[in-house]
C-alpha cells in the first residue's frame, strides 16, 4: 500500500490533517476501531478561541500560562491562540452546528469554563466533539482522495534503520544517512494479516494514554500507541509525568469511563465517606482538605479523594446530591440520572459511588509548530504530541483548539514538501504462530499494569512508589517482549506493549522531577522550584 500521507488515528487532529491535504495528496486514515470511536467524539465542553471583541489573545494566553503552572511554551501558546479564530471559521464553513445565539457578536453562544477569564468556549450543546466529528466524518467518507482503513491497528513505524543495507552504515559511521520514516506496519484485525503502508509522510494522531490507569474517562482506544511507536523509532518525548485526573468518574463494575460532571458539585453535591470507612462513614471530608470544600479546583479535589481512599483502603467515595428536589435533578442532570438509574442507582435517593480517573495526557512526542518530530517524514498532532501548550496542566477546551491549529499547520508543511519514491519496504514476518495457552498472559499483565500504575503513579506520588512501579515495569517488559518476539500479534498484545512503554515513560519522567508542579504532586518534593523546566526524555540509540 503506497500513499502520499498515512494518518494514524481518526480524532479531530487526524481528520483535520486529512481534509486540509486531500485536495492535493493521496491520504490514508488508519483507525483502530470505527471512525468515531475516539476521545474527540466524547468531548462534551467545547473549543476555546477568542471570538468576541471583549476578549483578547493576551487574555487567553495569560489564562493558559497560569493553568500550565509556568511550564507552557509561550511562543507555542501564542501561535495556537492567535490561529484560533481561523480554525473555528473553518469548522463553521464545514457545517458544524454550533449552538447559536442571535444576541452574540459572532452569532454563536459562548460559554465560560474553569480557568478562563472570559466567555470564549464555542460549543454544540453539551456534545461538541460528537457534532464536530460527525460533520467531518461525512466529508472524509465521501472524499475520493481519502482511503479509510477502519479496524486496522498500527504496529510500528518503518524507518531507514529497518531497511536492507543498514549494516553498511554503522551508527558510528559519518557516512550513515540520517534516519527517515517511510511508513508503518498495520494489523488488519478482521483477517489477522499485517499490511505494509509506504508513505512520504506519516502523521501520528492516536490520542492519549488514559488506559494505562485502572480508572479513566478515556475510550478503550487511548493506549498511547503513537507515543510508544515514536519513542521506539527514536523520537524524544516530553512532560509525560503530567497526567490530568478528573475527580469524579462513576464507580460501577458495568459502567466504564462514565464521567460525573463537576456541575453536580456546583449545584450542591457533597463528597462523603462510604459505609466501608467505619465510624467515619457518611461524613464529609473536603472541608478538612481545603476551605473551598467541594468547590475547590479539580486537582485539589482529586488529590483529596485519592488521599482518603489510600488512607482508609477504600475503592471509592460517595458524591451525594440526593438532598436536592427530584425534579431539579431530573431537569438539570437528565443523562446522569438516566445512566445511574440503569445501573440501579437512584441519585434522587442515594449517593453516587465515584473515583478520580485519568483524563488527559499533557505530555507526548516532542514537536515543533508544524507538528514535525525528530524523525524526518514523521509528524505528531493532538494529544499524542507535546507542543508546549498545556505545560503542567491543561486549560479546559484548549485541547480541541490545538488539534485544529496544529492539524492545519502540519498539513501546510506537508504540502510544501515534494513527494518522492519510497524505497522497497520489508514485509512483515508472518512465520510466528499463535499459542492460545499464552493469551492469559496478556490479560493478566494488562490488569497488573493498570492497577500498580493507579496505586503507585497516580494523583499523589512518592519516590518509593515510583521505584516500585519502575521495578514491576521492567519485569513486565521482559515478559511482553518475549511474547511479542515469539507469537503472532493481536490487537491486545500491541496495546499492552504500547501501554508498558508509555508507563515506563511516565514513571521515568516523574522520577526526574524533584518538585511538585501542576498535575505532578510528590510528597517527597512538595515545593515548587523557582525555574520551570520541561522533562525531556532522550531515546536510547537503536
Amino acid at each position: 500500500m503506497k500513499f502520499d500521507v498515512a494518518i494514524v488515528g481518526s480524532g479531530l487532529a487526524g481528520l483535520s490533517v486529512a481534509l486540509h491535504l486531500a485536495q492535493t495528496r493521496k491520504v490514508a486514515i488508519i483507525s483502530k476501531r470505527a471512525l468515531l470511536d475516539g476521545a474527540s467524539n466524547w468531548a462534551q465542553g467545547g473549543i476555546a478561541a477568542v471570538l468576541d471583541s471583549g476578549d483578547s489573545h493576551s487574555q487567553h494566553i495569560d489564562d493558559t500560562l497560569v493553568a500550565g503552572a509556568g511550564l507552557c511554551d509561550e511562543a507555542a501558546t501564542r501561535f495556537i491562540v492567535e490561529h484560533g479564530r481561523e480554525a473555528i471559521d473553518w469548522l463553521i464553513s464545514q457545517g458544524v452546528p454550533f449552538t447559536r445565539d442571535a444576541s452574540a457578536e459572532l452569532g454563536f453562544h459562548l460559554t465560560r469554563e474553569g480557568g478562563h477569564s472570559q466567555r470564549r468556549i464555542i460549543h454544540a450543546a453539551d456534545a461538541t466533539g460528537h457534532a464536530v466529528q460527525v460533520t467531518l466524518e461525512q466529508k472524509i467518507r465521501s472524499h475520493p482522495n481519502i482511503s479509510l482503513f477502519e479496524h486496522h491497528c498500527a504496529i510500528d513505524l518503518i524507518t531507514s534503520d529497518k531497511l536492507v543495507g543498514k549494516k553498511k552504515h554503522p551508527s558510528s559511521s559519518p557516512s550513515r544517512p540520517p534516519a527517515q520514516c517511510y511508513g508503518l506496519y498495520v494489523l488488519d484485525e478482521k483477517n489477522g494479516k499485517v499490511m505494509t503502508f509506504g508513505a512520504d509522510h506519516t502523521v501520528l494522531a492516536t490520542g492519549g494514554a488514559g488506559k494505562v490507569y485502572l480508572y479513566t474517562t478515556n475510550p478503550d482506544t487511548a493506549t498511547g500507541d503513537g507515543i510508544a511507536m515514536a519513542w521506539r523509532a527514536g523520537c524524544r518525548v516530553s512532560n509525560m509525568e503530567f497526567i490530568q485526573f478528573h475527580p469524579t468518574c462513576l464507580y460501577h463494575p458495568y459502567a466504564k469511563s462514565f464521567l460525573i460532571t463537576e456541575a453536580i458539585r456546583g449545584e450542591g453535591g457533597l463528597l462523603k465517606l462510604p459505609p466501608e470507612a467505619g465510624v467515619a462513614g457518611g461524613n464529609r471530608f473536603m472541608p478538612t482538605h481545603d476551605e473551598r470544600a467541594e468547590l475547590a479546583p479539580r486537582d485539589v479535589v482529586a488529590r483529596a479523594i485519592d488521599f482518603e481512599m489510600k488512607k482508609r483502603g477504600l475503592d471509592y467515595v460517595h458524591l451525594d446530591i440526593s438532598h436536592q428536589p427530584p425534579q431539579f435533578l431530573k431537569e438539570h442532570f437528565p443523562t446522569i440520572y438516566a445512566r445511574c438509574l440503569e445501573l440501579g442507582i437512584d441519585i434522587t435517593k442515594e449517593p453516587i459511588p465515584i473515583v478520580p480517573a485519568a483524563h488527559y495526557t499533557c505530555g507526548g512526542v516532542l514537536t515543533d509548530m508544524h507538528g514535525r518530530t525528530d524523525l524526518p517524514g514523521l509528524y505528531a498532532v493532538g494529544e499524542t504530541a507535546c507542543t508546549g501548550l498545556h505545560g503542567a496542566n491543561r486549560l479546559a477546551s484548549n485541547s480541541l483548539l490545538e488539534c485544529l491549529v496544529l492539524g492545519r499547520a502540519a498539513a501546510h508543511d506537508i504540502e510544501q514538501q515534494s513527494t518522492h519514491a519510497t524505497p522497497a519496504l520489508p514485509v512483515w514476518d508472518e512465520s510466528r504462530v499463535t499459542n492460545a495457552d499464552e493469551e492469559v498472559v496478556i490479560a493478566h499483565n494488562w490488569d497488573e499494569l493498570r492497577r500498580f500504575m493507579w496505586n503507585y503513579v497516580g494523583i499523589v506520588r512518592t519516590t518509593k512508589r515510583l521505584e516500585r512501579a519502575q521495578h514491576r515495569i521492567r519485569l513486565l517488559k521482559e515478559e511482553i517482549d518475549e511474547y511479542y518476539t515469539h507469537f503472532r500479534i493481536t490487537q491486545d498484545l500491541l496495546e499492552l506493549r504500547n501501554l508498558v512503554d508509555v508507563a515506563s515513560l511516565i514513571v521515568e519522567s516523574a522520577l526526574s522531577r524533584h518538585e511538585s508542579r501542576g498535575l505532578h504532586f510528590s510528597r517527597d518534593y512538595p515545593e515548587t522550584l523557582p525555574t520551570a523546566l520541561p522533562s525531556v526524555l532522550l531515546p536510547v540509540q537503536r
